[in-house]
């Protein structure tokens, strides 16, 4: 799929602006321009809430009682429209037509994107790594954000009866009826992460070495429940076990210590944990290639080409690495927003925008 052009009224600190896009666009100005404002309103057509973690509200213009975003763009074959009004809440229309909620975006526009508060996931702790592997399968399967949903639901009514065994002793037999259902429900959970994985190991690998022109390898690895793809049954049946053999310390520390919500992701260069040991340059190239990575697989499983949002994304990379993402990611649309004008000028092809005050100059 590619956007075409995009229209935006009263968003952020843009008033108005219209630009035509290209296969690849470079967004640059000096910081708080509106260059990631740009970005945040592409990336709202997938249906998605705002990846800086707002609320609708604060995406309308300071003053202003609405904000009005528009898309012409091609997927499926034909050209299409698409509208979004953020007043309150957000309203979706597709080719004229009223959806029931934004969220239907998604079935025609699909992005992948990097921003600096993805670096967490490599930087911080297993949370952010386990999100990027959720959200990806929620935009694969269809009923993954369920499994989510009555995961959690049962993760907490255990940690409830943890709370109320101290008073109540005689509800422990009532522990073991949650324990089946947390791990029939993460046994599932687990099994497509560890199939995520597997399909997407190749694609990081050789994204990777391209960004590293070679000379660094990567890894991924899942820890916790299982270690690789089995039957889901084999994977209940560890669950189980580790919830029976954590028993006590859960019951001390009223909550659940093992499961599918505690299993991490460990990412690798050269053998060495990216986390602990990887260059600022490492970490940043780690995420881009897992990004890229889940936009390859995306195209793959469903035909369709997403495209790539990368907001400062070249920020601690060496000159190599830069001109890989200038010049050889291949067949996505790729719209990058960068402060330094010098780094545009090694662009082979594409379009650039120079933002300032919420205007394209």
């Amino acid at each position: 799929m590619k956007i075409n052009s995009i229209n935006i009224t009263n968003f952020r600190n843009i008033e108005d602006l219209t630009a035509v896009f290209d296969d690849v666009n470079i967004i640059w100005g000096e910081n708080a321009q509106g260059k990631t404002n740009l970005i945040e309103a592409l990336y709202l057509f997938t249906g998605a809430k705002s990846f800086r973690g707002v609320r609708d509200k604060e995406l309308v213009k300071f003053n202003c009682d609405y904000s009005k975003l528009t898309v012409d763009f091609t997927s499926g074959g034909r050209e299409q429209n698409a509208q979004l009004i953020i007043k309150g809440r957000r309203e979706a229309t597709i080719n004229g037509i009223k959806k029931q909620s934004a969220v239907s975006l998604g079935d025609e526009i699909k992005a992948v994107i990097f921003s600096p508060v993805h670096l967490s996931m490599i930087k911080d702790g297993p949370i952010e790594r386990r999100k990027f592997i959720d959200t990806a399968l929620c935009q694969l399967k269809s009923g993954y954000k369920n499994l989510l949903r009555d995961y959690n639901r049962a993760l907490m009514q255990r940690n409830n009866l943890l709370r109320d065994i101290i008073k109540h002793p005689e509800m422990d037999s009532m522990l073991y009826i949650w324990n089946k259902e947390l791990a029939k429900t993460g046994a599932k959970i687990v099994y497509q992460r560890l199939k995520y994985i597997e399909a997407i190991t190749p694609f990081v690998k050789d994204i990777y070495s391209g960004i590293s022109s070679g000379k660094e390898k990567i890894e991924i690895k899942y820890i916790g429940s299982a270690e690789k793809v089995c039957e889901i049954s084999e994977i209940e049946n560890n669950i189980i076990s580790q919830l029976e053999q954590n028993k006590v310390q859960d019951m001390q520390n009223k909550t659940t210590s093992a499961g599918a919500h505690r299993d991490d992701i460990d990412i690798m260069i050269n053998g060495n944990s990216a986390r602990k040991y990887g260059s600022q340059g490492q970490q940043r190239s780690c995420v881009l290639a897992l990004k890229l990575a889940e936009a390859a697989l995306l195209e793959q499983m469903t035909g369709e080409k997403p495209i790539a949002l990368l907001d400062d994304v070249m920020s601690e990379l060496d000159e190599k690495r830069q001109d890989y993402i200038l010049n050889r990611i291949k067949g996505l649309q790729v719209f990058i927003t960068c402060c330094d004008k010098e780094q545009i000028l090694r662009l082979k092809s594409g379009k650039t925008f120079n933002i300032e005050n919420g205007k394209i100059v």
